[in-house]
């Protein structure tokens, strides 16, 4: 049969009579057609079952990969500044020791009791009181109040002050209170100051 005899009859193929049941009596080219048809719909079926999970690796796999490459950036940034953290970290360990060099222990605590005593004297002021709190344990530190009162004229307690806070142990300043004294010309100052030991400098002991 030639093709336009069976392109002919196709087209005059009543689509509304046609029965599954009497396929094998359809023409040549329709049967044709179909089984194209039923191929592509399975083509198109299978691709979208075996790529779409496929795809969704691929995407895993490239979003793992952007990972891994900002982590190796990232690990190639910090090797690279290894050498100088390590140098900034043994500075800080120097200035640490330093600093825990600069805390008297307990035993000596009256010896730095004793020096603000005789800066006090060395700037002639009168020392009214001079007395040490309990200390009070913090975390790495504990802390050792002292009150301080004396008596003297406004420079000479002013570098009484520059002593106390330039001692070769750490002291601190609070509360500072100056005011004149009744019926004189002289200032009164009444300070709290503290001065720091390390929890481990003495056995841990206040």
């Amino acid at each position: 049969m030639s093709l336009n005899a069976e392109m002919r009859r196709l087209g005059e193929l009543d689509w509304r009579e046609l029965d599954v049941k009497e396929a094998g009596g359809w023409p040549w080219s329709l049967q044709l057609l179909l089984c194209l048809l039923v191929l592509g719909v399975m083509f198109f079926v299978m691709h979208g079952y075996l790529a779409g999970s496929a795809k969704e690796r691929l995407h895993r796999a490239r979003a793992e990969e952007a990972r891994l490459i900002r982590d190796y950036r990232s690990k190639v940034a910090q090797a690279a500044s290894l050498e100088a953290l390590r140098e900034q970290v043994s500075r800080l360990d120097t200035r640490m020791e330093a600093l825990r060099g600069m805390l008297p222990t307990g035993a000596e605590v009256p010896s730095l009791l004793d020096s603000i005593s005789e800066a006090a004297i060395d700037h002639r002021l009168a020392i009214v009181l001079l007395r040490l709190r309990d200390p009070v344990e913090t975390d790495p530190y504990i802390e050792r109040p002292f009150d301080i009162r004396v008596r003297g004229d406004y420079h000479r307690i002013g570098a009484f002050l520059a002593d106390v806070a330039n001692m070769p142990r750490i002291v601190t300043l609070h509360d500072l209170t100056l005011g004149p004294e009744e019926g004189g010309q002289r200032l009164r100052l009444s300070m709290q100051a503290k001065t720091y030991g390390y929890r481990g400098q003495d056995g841990g002991e206040p």
